[in-house]
């Protein structure tokens, strides 16, 4: 099968995305470009930061997943792929990928759209950063066919900038030079100043199976302490890390645990997807402003995430790595 001719372009875009944690933590995040009735989009669980080197991407038939995306189909877009012999699911996300009429399609969980989007002080900010933008913002859903519903309902065909409430962004446009200028005009826009937090690591040992993370400094922080623990504000916090991180141990064997005052301890086993959520956490919680105020997703929308058997097919790819 054929690729588009700026391909190789798009497999660069996509893993420079892919290997910046202020732009992708893990496996997040996912990129696509079309080519006709063709649609090249990662598949589930693959890492953007591999596009140069693995072949990450499913063909599928645009026009099937977009149908998908008006309510033809589960959304899962399985049933959409056009090579049989690949084993790949395509990404949880293709159906909005498909519904936006635009050659190529940047999805991240951008460190700057994520520090606005989990606030209403962020997103007010953010609407009066991008309001010289095609820009529109949608309310949280959970990614799939209600999240595309969501957007579906908002945008224009002008459209190309779409900031995901506790989420993150997605940039369009016709070429992959455009969507990587775009990118980069958005990131500069909402970029955040990093606070000033403590570097040194707790001096006592870590409990037995963990070492203390790089991320420790969130522990001392008392805003940050009650942030981390009080919640989650995306959806890949929730599939890698759990829901609010705990304060002790426990028989669910969580991969982090904030000793209050003391440190954030990490699993010695901990995944690197696990690894890179953590990171992200204190990425975006050294960025937020002391007067903005971070809204969970909730306990209802965990609950679908860790439930859902899309994520837990993403989860075992992931721990795989």
């Amino acid at each position: 099968m054929n690729k588009p001719t700026d391909f190789a372009a798009f497999c660069t875009l996509s893993a420079a995305l892919g290997s910046d944690p202020l732009r992708v933590q893990g496996p997040g995040g996912n990129t696509s470009i079309k080519d006709g009735a063709v649609m090249w989009i990662k598949a589930s669980g693959t890492e953007l930061a591999d596009a140069e080197q693995t072949d990450i991407f499913v063909a599928v038939d645009r026009d099937a997943a977009r149908a998908q995306a008006f309510g033809d189909g589960d959304g899962s877009c399985k049933d959409t792929v056009l090579d049989p012999a690949n084993t790949l699911r395509p990404s949880i996300e293709t159906t909005f990928h498909a519904a936006l009429d635009w050659a190529v399609v940047a999805h991240t969980h951008s460190i700057a759209s994520l520090t606005h989007s989990i606030t209403p002080q962020g997103r007010a900010v953010a609407a009066e950063k991008l309001s010289q933008m095609p820009a529109v913002f949608v309310p949280y859903a959970k990614p799939g066919l209600p999240l595309t519903r969501e957007i579906l309902a908002r945008i224009t065909p002008e459209t190309q900038v779409i900031v995901l409430e506790n989420h993150g962004l997605i940039c369009c446009g016709a070429t992959v030079q455009d969507v990587t200028a775009l990118m980069e005009n958005v990131e500069t826009l909402l970029a955040m100043p990093v606070k000033t937090r403590p570097a040194a690591l707790p001096t006592t040992s870590a409990p037995d199976g963990f070492h203390w993370a790089a991320e420790s400094w969130i522990a001392t922080d008392p805003i940050a302490t009650a942030y981390a623990t009080g919640g989650s504000y995306y959806p890949d916090h929730v599939v890698f890390l759990g829901p609010a991180l705990p304060r002790a141990d426990h028989d669910g064997k969580p991969p982090a645990v904030v000793f209050a005052g003391v440190g954030v301890a990490l699993r010695d086993d901990a995944t690197p997807s696990q690894r890179a959520m953590l990171k992200c956490l204190s990425d975006v919680l050294s960025r937020l402003p002391n007067d903005w105020t971070a809204t969970p997703i909730g306990n209802d929308a965990e609950a679908e995430l860790l439930n859902w058997d899309a994520e837990k097919y993403r989860q075992a790819l992931a721990a795989r790595s």
